[in-house]
């Protein structure tokens, strides 16, 4: 069974490299929609793949982290991302390019990421992330599976080559969550108070 959680959030960045000379030498946003789609085989003891509200936390802090941000590659020109650091207090330094094909495999990677080292408490299954969408337009968008995820060709995502600003990271409930995240550190989801058994 799946369930999606819709995401929204404002982003500018320049994708190098692209056909599009405005889009590759200017910097321009867009009004993203995300969705993540969780899938499991069984239901928790509420009767569901996994509480919507599970995902206002951690999961919803990493992908607001994106909203009226600046994304750039780290192999970018460094007087350019010099330049982003400079004048925007939230941005985000990726280790792939930041085109909706992969920004949907960042999304998908640090969601992942997260619920696989959150320590669930309510009877969840075999919960995990099953497919993320970027609609970068309202004509257009990106879906990453699992597989995309972990093919090298399309460029390798470690939690090591990531790097959020200080004003992003001090907007999330727990500024070091993405440090703990790195650690390997696990995160416990609140206990669900039982009412019927």
């Amino acid at each position: 069974m799946l369930i999606r959680k819709l995401f929204r959030f404002e982003n500018a960045h320049i994708v190098r490299n692209c056909t599009s000379d405005r889009c590759s030498r200017s910097i321009h946003g867009h009004s993203y929609q995300v969705e993540l789609l969780l899938e499991a085989h069984r239901l928790d003891h509420g009767q569901m793949v996994y509480d919507f509200g599970l995902l206002k936390g951690h999961i919803r802090d990493l992908i607001d982290s994106f909203d009226h941000s600046i994304c750039f590659w780290i192999r970018d020109d460094a007087e350019y991302i010099e330049a982003a650091k400079k004048f925007s207090a939230r941005w985000i330094s990726l280790p792939v390019s930041p085109s909706a094909e992969q920004l949907s495999r960042v999304i998908f990677f640090l969601a992942d990421q997260m619920l696989r080292q959150t320590i669930t408490r309510n009877g969840e299954g075999d919960v995990q992330v099953y497919s993320v969408i970027v609609h970068e337009t309202v004509t257009g968008y990106a879906q990453c599976f699992r597989a995309d995820v972990d093919n090298a060709q399309m460029g390798e995502l470690t939690l090591e080559d990531f790097e959020f600003s200080e004003q992003i990271q001090q907007e999330w409930a727990d500024p070091t969550l993405f440090e703990a995240l790195r650690e390997g550190k696990h995160f416990q989801n609140p206990e669900a108070r039982k009412q019927v058994e």
